[in-house]
């Protein structure tokens, strides 16, 4: 097969991203960032998506050890007595999860749960760990996969059954402590979304109805997508002493008194992958911030004449060597047309191509083109170092204030349930005020067909407020949305 007819074979993205399912199905698989298998809602995946991970793992990790916090590792498996213990004392706590009860052919006598989340084997270490007030805080870090068998309809990333995340677990002397923990956490994940994804995300926190069973409150960060619902993108939770007094965590306090301690948990997922690829992403394929994109630029050599060749892919090389502090990739793929290659790596999310050609060469220039624009831009060879790192730092900016903008023009505000349902309906994020009731939210969610409160943000109430739903003296401000 020829070059020319071998490319015509080959098809990018064919979903538009209005046709969200498709679209996102699409690019999971031709930018090589999944793999389905046989276990519905257990993904492979592939280097690319890997690699966000990594990234992000490592910018986390070192803030959360900067600021005093180990990491440990944890059995993936968990005793149904201890699982049920927690159920027992945490209302609410009723975790799907998957069990293991055989070993071979032979059954075991206690079945053992596969880590839906790790508190009850990691709580009752702390309780023979912590015995005075010299050993607090106690706060270590796990990074893990969990499994989750609680819904019918996985989607990649966003809810998957078996997934990858990171899960702190704290114990301190007293609640203050605790509560600070909880805010500085929750700013981490901010930095998380904004410095590597380049996402603007709502802080906030849970209604008790949507809380983590058995925290005393839920801080969350919440995104919004271009599918019109939001999405829980990390949480922080105060657990007060509701599983110390569970697993029996106690201490001497200065005074020689035994007190509870007091426990937060916190965590972030490979969600925020999915976040991240439904935000920034097009019709032509995917889009990345250069910082977890796992090739930030791809160089692509022009040339029609053998005579060309080995100038050019030399004077590749070169560009290469002087951009060695980024993560870079010559294309000298010889079975493929050069527009072939732009849209295979446009298709991928590379953030920034450069093209050099022969005329290119003459004029010891080279071409730049941006992923997130399409803006195309000529630079001098001796300029590309200093053009490469500002045009990389100009497309996390752009990514980050182009969500921000979607996030603004996306919002609105309800005084009324006529209002709040229309808004709905039309996929727009609400903000409105809530008298703080179950019923009220309750209702929210019936009258909006599934919306719920998203998150409770910090900003006061004024005296004429009133809730959207019942009209009542309200409470809270909220944001109101439909979510995964």
């Amino acid at each position: 097969m020829s070059k020319n007819n071998k490319d015509k074979d080959i098809k990018g993205i064919t979903a538009e991203k209005d046709e969200l399912s498709e679209w996102y199905t699409q690019i999971l698989q031709k930018a090589e960032l999944i793999e389905y298998t046989d276990v519905s809602g257990a993904y492979i995946l592939r280097p690319g998506a890997y690699f966000i991970w990594e990234k992000v793992k490592e910018f986390f990790d070192n803030k959360i050890k900067k600021d005093g916090v180990k990491n440990a590792s944890f059995p993936l498996l968990i005793s149904k007595s201890n699982l049920m213990r927690e159920q027992e004392h945490v209302e609410g706590f009723t975790p799907e999860v998957a069990w293991v009860t055989r070993s071979g052919s032979t059954e075991l006598a206690e079945p053992l749960a596969v880590r839906p989340t790790s508190e009850t084997v990691i709580y009752p270490a702390y309780s023979k760990w912590i015995r005075s007030w010299k050993d607090l805080p106690l706060r270590l870090n796990q990074w893990c996969n969990v499994v989750r068998w609680e819904f019918n309809n996985p989607v990649p990333f966003i809810r998957s059954r078996e997934f990858l995340w990171q899960e702190g677990h704290t114990a301190f002397e007293t609640r203050e402590q605790a509560d600070s923990e909880v805010r500085k956490i929750q700013d981490f994940y901010v930095d998380v979304y904004k410095e590597m994804y380049a996402i603007p995300v709502i802080k906030g926190i849970k209604t008790d109805k949507e809380k983590f069973a058995g925290a005393d409150y839920t801080s969350t960060v919440e995104a919004f997508l271009p599918s019109g619902k939001a999405a829980q993108g990390a949480t922080s939770h105060l657990l007060g002493q509701n599983f110390a007094k569970a697993f029996d965590i106690q201490f001497l306090d200065k005074n020689g008194k035994k007190q509870y301690v007091w426990q937060n948990s916190w965590g972030i997922s490979t969600r925020s992958i999915g976040i991240a690829i439904m935000t920034h992403s097009d019709d032509k394929g995917l889009i990345l911030p250069p910082k977890v994109a796992e090739t930030q630029i791809i160089i692509v050599p022009i040339f029609n004449k053998k005579s060309e060749k080995s100038l050019i892919l030399n004077k590749a090389k070169e560009i290469k060597e002087s951009l060695s502090e980024f993560r870079v990739e010559i294309d000298a793929r010889e079975d493929h047309s050069p527009g072939y290659k732009f849209n295979d790596w446009e298709m991928k999310g590379v953030p920034l191509r450069i093209e050099i050609g022969p005329r290119d060469l003459a004029e010891d220039k080279a071409v730049l083109v941006r992923r997130d624009n399409k803006l195309k831009e000529d630079v001098k060879i001796k300029d590309i170092d200093s053009k490469v790192k500002k045009t990389l730092e100009t497309i996390h900016k752009f990514l980050y204030n182009k969500a921000k903008k979607f996030i603004k023009d996306n919002t609105e505000e309800s005084k009324d349930m006529k209002s709040l349902i229309a808004a709905i309906k039309n996929k727009k994020l609400v903000r409105a005020c809530w008298d703080g009731s179950l019923e009220s939210e309750d209702w929210i969610k019936d009258k909006t067909g599934g919306a719920k409160i998203i998150c409770i943000i910090d900003e006061k109430i004024r005296p004429n407020d009133k809730c959207v739903y019942s009209g009542k003296k309200a409470k809270f401000v909220v944001y109101i949305g439909k979510s995964y």
